[in-house]
């Protein structure tokens, strides 16, 4: 008879079951019970200290506080066991019993369980504790319902203290009791049933722990897609309006904003891949997104080959300006130095205004924050009615950045919507002051 496949069968039913009994924990897991563990000992720890210190009291007052001869000798190993409770707690407060919180669960389990036996031992007597035991095995599974091992390492060594010293010593139960073969049937299976029910909450709990920290992962990466789409202020704001519905919309006094337009760029991308086209989108408008960020400002959108960024909001600063317009010469450097490496010759049209603005989320599907008013309007007609590779701005942004910039009047413009302008061209910084340029690199 050919036994390899039952061996197999036995041994694959073994792995099976040493990877459910003594699997590898996750380690936030294995932090989270240990210190689940630590609370809950903390805790048993000072019930023990005031039951027994209530049996104590009890056991006196019974006697009219004049306890006889073998009542002292009881008050006694109670007191030893109240002292060796105390200490384990001491310890268990201490920096190394947050470390080994396993000492202080042995310490506790075994200095009612254990004293309890020496005691009859010193006594001559062999003392099944069953009242003892099943108190103690109980209140450890309930308060302590992490790592069964240690409920069964610590129910094991009473019963081996209790058969292996007694039957060394030739020891004798003190009384005659029916008990005797149903005792340990009973405690069998109250054992039993307590491993299994802490084994059974631990492995639930183990579920609810890793399900709410892949709950909490979800959580974290909606709240980066979220701030990828939305301000933080505006995002915290939306989350906690979501309910009720309500319009999130605020006036800003003084803004600036700053339109972006790749010259040129639907003739150039003709008969060009549609994926090679949004490579290089991505790489031009990633970059623009590093700017944003070095210079304190907020993009809003891209529509096409067009680039939105806003200085001023939603947290309000006094050099927005001058933010916006370090950022327009460094876009304008990264183009440049991206056409060098790069076989596509490219140029940008930046237009610039200031001035106050709305903004705000609209719509509840697929939202978007975005800025409306005249100032908007404006800055998108600087870019759409300027010229090929330069930056620019109208008269308020002039008066303003004058002292700081070079700027060049190209005098009058028709702006469509809005008459006659005079515009002007944002060259560079005067000298003593440095734009960050940061550069663009062949993909």
């Amino acid at each position: 008879m050919d036994i390899r496949p039952w061996a197999e069968r036995f041994w694959h039913l073994l792995q099976g079951a040493t990877e459910i009994l003594f699997r590898q924990e996750d380690e936030r897991y294995r932090v989270w019970r240990q210190h689940f563990l630590w609370q809950r000992l903390a805790l048993t720890l000072k019930m023990a200290i005031a039951a027994y210190f209530t049996f104590i009291v009890l056991r006196l007052s019974l006697q009219g506080f004049r306890p006889d001869p073998e009542e002292q000798t009881w008050l006694t190993m109670a007191c030893i066991i109240l002292l060796l409770l105390s200490g384990f707690l001491g310890y268990h407060l201490a920096p190394a019993g947050r470390r080994y919180p396993v000492v202080a669960f042995f310490g506790a389990s075994w200095s009612i369980t254990l004293v309890e036996q020496v005691w009859a031992t010193l006594r001559g007597v062999a003392f099944p504790g069953v009242f003892a035991w099943t108190l103690v095995f109980l209140a450890q599974a309930t308060l302590m319902p992490v790592r069964w091992p240690l409920h069964l390492l610590a129910q094991l060594g009473v019963f081996a203290y209790y058969w292996g010293v007694n039957n060394w010593m030739g020891l004798q139960q003190e009384t005659t009791s029916d008990w005797d073969a149903s005792l340990w049937l009973y405690l069998f299976w109250f054992c039993g049933i307590c491993n299994l029910a802490v084994f059974l909450y631990e492995r639930l709990q183990r579920a609810e722990f890793l399900a709410m920290r892949e709950l909490e992962a979800e959580r974290e990466k909606s709240e980066r897609l979220l701030l990828n789409i939305l301000p933080a202020a505006v995002a915290k704001q939306l989350k906690q309006d979501h309910r009720n519905q309500h319009t999130i919309a605020e006036q800003f006094p003084e803004v600036s904003v700053l339109f972006a337009d790749i010259v040129g760029f639907t003739e150039l991308s003709q008969g060009i891949p549609p994926t090679e086209i949004v490579s290089l989108l991505n790489h031009i408008f990633s970059e623009f997104d590093r700017l944003a960020d070095v210079h304190g400002l907020e993009k809003i959108k891209t529509i096409g080959d067009s680039y939105m960024v806003v200085g001023g909001l939603p947290q309000e600063r006094p050099d927005h300006l001058e933010a916006i317009a370090n950022m327009a010469l460094d876009m304008q450097e990264s183009i440049a130095q991206f056409s060098m490496t790069s076989d596509r010759p490219l140029q940008i049209r930046i237009g610039i205004n200031s001035g106050p603005v709305v903004a705000g989320v609209i719509g509840f599907k697929k939202f978007i924050y975005d800025l409306w008013g005249d100032t908007v309007n404006t800055a998108s007609r600087m870019e759409s009615h300027g010229v090929a590779g330069e930056i620019q701005v109208t008269e308020t942004v002039y008066q303003r950045l004058k002292k700081r910039y070079e700027l060049v009047e190209r005098g009058e413009v028709e702006v469509k919507g809005k008459g006659t302008m005079r515009v002007y061209l944002l060259s560079r910084k005067l000298p003593g002051r440095h734009s960050l340029i940061f550069r663009l690199s062949k993909s």
